[in-house]
């Protein structure tokens, strides 16, 4: 067998090199009030189009990619793709037809907002 012959043959046999996008759970921020839970996530770098967010039975589920785009050698990398992760118990009492999401300045601003059963309210007592 010759030289080129085995050459070609590990050349076939040889695994493809992939490289795997760590995951990382973003900072979070969360506030409540009357009407609303309120979700902050730090995910810098991340465009709207590679944010996926799904609510289901009370969970809540965040991901988003950062792919950065390299022109030339890289002679030192730090900062490159990465997958944000993140879940979340959230109450049953979320309106789901009234959530909204915006993304500003590398953070996902989440508006969850509460159903009318679930907001607090006065009672009134009446004289007898």
């Amino acid at each position: 067998m010759s030289e080129r012959t085995e050459l070609a043959k590990r050349e076939e046999t040889t695994p493809e090199n992939t490289r795997r996008i760590p995951k990382v759970r973003p900072l979070v921020d969360i506030y409540e009030n009357e009407d609303e839970i309120l979700l902050h996530a730090d995910m810098p770098g991340v465009t709207r189009e590679d944010i996926a967010i799904n609510i289901d039975n009370g969970k809540l589920h965040l991901s988003g990619i950062r792919g950065i785009k390299a022109e030339g050698a890289a002679n030192w990398v730090e900062f490159g793709d990465v997958e944000y992760v993140r879940s979340f118990s959230v109450p049953q009492t979320i309106d789901l037809e009234k959530v909204n999401a915006e993304l500003k300045d590398g953070v996902l601003r989440l508006h969850l907002p509460k159903s009318e059963a679930a907001k607090p309210r006065q009672i009134e007592i009446k004289a007898a």
